[in-house]
């Protein structure tokens, strides 16, 4: 049978219409849950009642405390699943409580305290501990409710019917925040928590007729108890008054003395006060004068500083625009140069094509006559590419569309004559040698222009590092100007810093200007408080005489019990139903309500207080006779 099955009778059993048992419908698992949902309730509504009405911290021994841990302790066994070791089988609520640090990461503080302590030896102790601790830190509920929202890691070690795994467990989560009301104090350490026996005492939470009656019998011995305890009470305040009156004279009295000894001393601290503030006003006089002597020169070298910078500056700004003026200007020269040749170098390519397509032309006329008129019109084509080719070219191009003219003519008339081609090629020939020729020169003299323009430009990068090496220097001479400037400023926040210190002097100054003041109106209010003190004395003494004298007459007085009288003392009535006995406050005697309908306030109690007609007569004789 399941741990719990012991409430199964609790709820599941039911009778019949003749008075027999009958076997209940319900699943004995579900009926085991809400059994211990209810013995739960019980407790945790019983020990919250109990603790409040207690009124202190609760301490291991308190009975309800103990009977809520054994019901907690079934409520987490119920439907614990069986593991299985070499020796025997586990069945400890250890595991999932062990899980509760990983989940919370605050429960790592109770886990590493209950495997630390020393007289724990199985995992149900541990357990144990671990659920007196959790209370005493007043998240129990908190712990407990990570543990329900993680049904899976719980599976692990609950069966699926278990109370932690359905809603009674989150009903119980869910009761167990009243708890943090209660105040608990336990010690884990010297209890033997390894071999507790765990046994419900329902009798906590069963009621009798016999409770009921004892519950009367007791209310009305406590109200004899507090009528007894009322005399006893007023002759204790009454010694404590005096007590206490005796105290605070002895306390005004060395209260004055010490008074008027601080009045001496705060008078001599006056006194030094204003000279110290004498000699600091001369000091802040001084001091000012010498800051604004030093403001002054500090003020006229910055000013002229700060000219000479002006000035310096321009300079450089100027010498740095014209050295970038003529960075601008070589870099032009130079990117000009260098189209020059490219341009160069592209005509004499396409001077060296041109001649080689002419001597291909005239092999081809030497070799083939019938094709003249074809190669005649290629090399008019070819002739007027070269034409617009060679337009930019000087002298030496000039030259060359002449020849190109004179072969133009040349090839018109060879329709006519070979011969005459003949000796026009070989005049070509010479032509080609003499522009080859020219070539040759027209290169050697670019060359020479590109190795004087480098030479210029190498002078002039390294004018370049020489202006790069003046702006250094240029620049760290501005910098050591700025470390200057800077070493100014900070004289100047330096005195400004006095300045402001001065300022607070001044400040403090005004500060105990004003606490004398308020020292001197302490004084006078004290000297009015004493003199109302004395005052006050001389009647509190007077106070105490007559105090001293009901307290005389109160204490060969006795309180006369409701046993003894049987009849009135004035009007000599026996006393019934109807007429009611009556006790004076004042004389102790017992009377009836038209004979003590009087109330009074008397010495021991300052409200007004049922009096007999006696008493009251006296009380206002005495009264008539104390006033003037």
């Amino acid at each position: 049978m399941a741990e719990g099955s012991w409430f199964d009778g609790f709820q599941g059993a039911k009778t019949g219409p003749a008075g027999g048992p009958f076997l209940a419908t319900k699943d004995p698992t579900a009926v085991e849950r809400a059994n211990l949902l209810n013995m739960a309730k019980l407790s945790i509504k019983g020990l919250i009642e109990s603790a409040l009405s207690f009124g202190r911290t609760l301490d291991s021994d308190y009975p309800p405390l103990q009977q809520f841990f054994v019901v907690m302790e079934h409520c987490l066994k119920h439907g614990l699943k069986v593991r299985k070791s070499f020796l025997s089988y586990n069945k400890t609520i250890w595991g999932p409580l062990e899980l509760v640090e990983k989940l919370y990461p605050e429960a790592e503080e109770i886990g590493a305290s209950v495997r630390d302590l020393p007289g724990l030896k199985t995992p149900l102790g541990r357990a144990r501990a671990w659920l007196r601790l959790a209370l005493m830190q007043k998240k129990m509920a908190d712990y407990l409710r990570c543990l329900i929202i993680q049904r899976d890691l719980l599976s692990e070690f609950y069966e699926y019917h278990a109370l932690m795994m359905e809603e009674e467990g989150a009903v119980i989560v869910g009761l167990l925040v009243g708890l943090n009301v209660i105040d608990a104090n336990l010690c884990v350490k010297g209890e033997d928590l390894d071999s507790q026996v765990g046994v419900i005492d329902f009798s906590m939470y069963l009621k009798n007729e016999e409770d009921i009656g004892n519950k009367e019998r007791n209310v009305q011995i406590a109200a004899i108890l507090d009528q007894k305890n009322y005399v006893e009470e007023l002759n204790r305040q009454l010694n404590s008054t005096v007590s206490s009156l005796h105290s605070r004279v002895d306390s005004l009295e060395k209260s004055n003395t010490k008074l008027i000894e601080e009045l001496a001393i705060a008078k001599n601290n006056i006194i030094k006060l204003q000279e110290e503030n004498h000699q600091l006003r001369s000091e802040n006089k001084l001091i000012l004068m010498k800051t604004q002597q030093h403001l002054e020169v500090t003020k006229v070298d910055v000013e002229t500083e700060l000219q000479t910078y002006k000035h310096s500056r321009q300079g450089l700004d100027e010498m740095y625009n014209e050295a970038r003026r003529q960075l601008r200007d070589e870099s032009q020269l130079r990117q000009d140069v260098e189209n020059e040749l490219a341009v160069q170098v592209s005509m004499k390519h396409e001077i060296e094509l041109a001649m080689k397509l002419l001597e291909k032309d005239i092999h081809e006329k030497q070799d083939t006559l019938i094709g003249l008129r074809q190669q005649l019109e290629e090399v008019k084509a070819i002739n007027i590419e070269m034409y617009q080719k060679l337009q930019g070219s000087e002298d030496g191009l000039k030259e060359k569309n002449e020849i190109i003219a004179r072969l133009e003519e040349k090839t018109n008339k060879i329709t006519a004559a070979m011969r005459q081609l003949e000796q026009r090629l070989q005049q070509a020939e010479k032509v080609q040698m003499e522009a080859e020729a020219e070539d040759k020169k027209h290169l050697q003299e670019c060359q020479s222009k590109s190795d004087n323009l480098q030479k210029q430009i190498s002078q002039k990068e390294k004018q370049l590092v020489q202006l790069e090496t003046d702006l250094k220097i240029e620049k760290e001479w501005r910098q050591t100007l700025q470390e200057d400037l800077q070493k100014e400023k900070d004289a100047l926040s330096h005195l400004r810093n006095e300045t402001q210190q001065i300022i607070s002097l001044k400040k403090e100054f005004l500060n105990i200007q004003d606490e004398n003041q308020q020292l001197k109106k302490i004084y006078h209010e004290q000297e009015q408080a004493l003199q109302e003190l004395g005052n006050k004395l001389s009647e509190s003494k007077l106070k105490i005489e007559d105090i001293k004298e009901a307290n005389k007459a109160l204490q060969g007085l006795v309180w006369l019990k409701d046993k003894e009288a049987t009849h009135c003392k004035l009007c000599e009535k026996e006393f019934s139903l109807s007429k009611r006995k009556h006790h004076c406050r004042n004389c102790g005697e017992i009377f009836c309500n038209a004979c003590s309908d009087n109330e009074l306030p008397l010495p021991s109690s300052p409200k007004p207080v049922r009096v007999c007609d006696s008493c009251h007569a006296l009380l206002i004789q005495r009264c008539s006779s104390n006033l003037p």
